[in-house]
């Protein structure tokens, strides 16, 4: 589904991905680990195709796409959802209209037809509900006014209504509380987990993979994959710290 060759990127003149190459198959979660600095924010920004993060060198193919020759908007049409360690917040646009708006973009981009308004209001209502989410909170402004929690929470929700085929998601579990961590693991489970879906998964710690049990580990350090191995990683990691298991 997705195959990165030699990627490197820079921000501001700086290096920052250094010759990363990684492949992430349909069905499987990947995890990316690694200490501050050593581009896992960088990795997602570049593949959801943040402006001000270039490319200089390697190659991103998304179901047999370039996607780096792919504009933002297009990149979301394939299939391709990014989720943010700080959701930002929209003030004046509702969860509804914004949710809705993406959807029917998206299905435009892929030539299907629009839902209709109560077609859109079933599915937003049913995914809020899976997620424990208040169904107010749908007519709320995006994000503002939320708890740190509430934000991923409703990032969830915004994942189950879109339906990507490959989320890169990242540092999904910083700001929740034990109840909530539990509540988006499941939630990343139900929507992503499917032989014609993909999870990438930026974290720092190994709490997160304890509910999204990931099939392969990856120790990302100096903008490079350093090591690579099954869930029993994530533990090592915990024990030992990056320096010992990435040197």
């Amino acid at each position: 589904m997705l195959k990165i060759e030699n990627l490197h990127a820079e921000v501001d003149g700086k290096p920052i991905l250094k010759g990363l190459s990684l492949t992430v198959n349909a069905g499987e979660v990947h995890a990316i680990m690694g200490p501050n600095g050593a581009g896992k924010s960088t990795l997602g920004y570049v593949l959801g195709g943040r402006p001000g993060y270039e490319v200089t060198e390697g190659s991103v193919m998304f179901d047999g796409q370039d996607l780096l020759a792919l504009e933002p908007h297009e990149r979301a049409a394939a299939g391709l959802f990014l989720g943010f360690q700080y959701p930002v917040e929209i003030p004046g646009v509702s969860n509804v209209q914004f949710l809705r708006e993406a959807l029917n973009a998206q299905r435009k981009g892929r030539g299907e037809a629009a839902l209709s308004g109560a077609e859109f209001l079933k599915l937003a209502r049913a995914q809020a509900d899976a997620l424990a989410m208040p169904q107010d909170m749908l007519k709320r402004p995006v994000n503002v006014g939320f708890s740190g929690g509430e934000k991923k929470r409703n990032e969830m929700v915004q994942m189950g209504i879109i339906g990507p085929r490959l989320a890169i998601l990242d540092e999904t579990d910083s700001g929740l509380d034990i109840d909530a961590l539990r509540v988006v693991g499941d939630g990343i489970n139900r929507i992503m987990r499917g032989e014609d879906k993909a999870v990438l998964l930026i974290t720092h710690y190994q709490r997160l993979l304890d509910y999204v049990k990931p099939d392969f580990v990856h120790v990302l350090a100096d903008g490079r994959i350093a090591r690579s191995g099954g869930a029993e990683l994530a533990h090592e990691l915990e024990r030992e710290g990056y320096g010992a298991v990435a040197a």
